[in-house]
């Protein structure tokens, strides 16, 4: 049994409308800590997820032809790290508040986004495909937007921290597309 707002929820009848249950109320569920670290866990399986497609990305990265501009292959880690700190604290900011109805909508943009950030190291990396690699990060970029306008609506704090992201997210979509330009045999055409 598990008490959601004076609610006795039988966990053992309702175990698929628990996580829903959870996200709903999460800062009185599991309190502000428990749901900062749901958000670090999320984002760190997430990271993980991706650099999983990218084993040999530091190796295959270095026989691609790449524009003056791209940054060394060694930069990407200590840059992305950050980055997905940044995502899961501007997250903890906005839903932490109790009683806002975008709560769940908020979850989903945010778990598509971690889905589609990972999924670009394993099209691009892994199954080298240009094309989708480039389709996923327009689509990573349009979730990127869409949290930081959310966000604008419940924390500033956050929108600082997801800026970077956003700008990050733009470098990269350049990079991929003049990296996929310059490697078609490599890339597809």
């Amino acid at each position: 049994m598990l008490e959601d707002r004076g609610r006795v929820i039988n966990v053992e009848t309702q175990t698929a409308a628990l996580p829903f249950t959870l996200l709903k109320n999460s800062s009185h569920t599991i309190g502000h800590r428990g749901l900062l670290a749901v958000l670090l866990i999320a984002t760190a399986i997430a990271a993980v997820a991706g650099s999983r497609g990218g084993n040999s990305s530091p190796e295959f990265y270095g026989t691609l032809v790449r524009p003056l501009w791209a940054p060394p292959a060694w930069l990407f880690g200590p840059v992305w790290t950050l980055l997905y700190l940044m995502m899961a604290v501007a997250a903890w900011l906005v839903v932490r508040v109790p009683g806002w109805n975008g709560r769940r909508v908020w979850f989903a943009t945010y778990g598509a986004q971690l889905i589609a950030n990972a999924l670009w190291t394993w099209l691009f990396f892994t199954w080298r495909s240009g094309a989708g690699a480039m389709i996923d990060v327009a689509v990573l970029w349009l979730l990127v937007v869409g949290l930081l306008v959310t966000a604008n609506q419940r924390s500033q704090t956050a929108v600082w921290l997801l800026i970077p992201y956003l700008a990050w997210v733009t470098f990269a979509s350049a990079l991929s597309w003049a990296v996929w330009r310059l490697n078609p045999a490599l890339l597809g055409a």
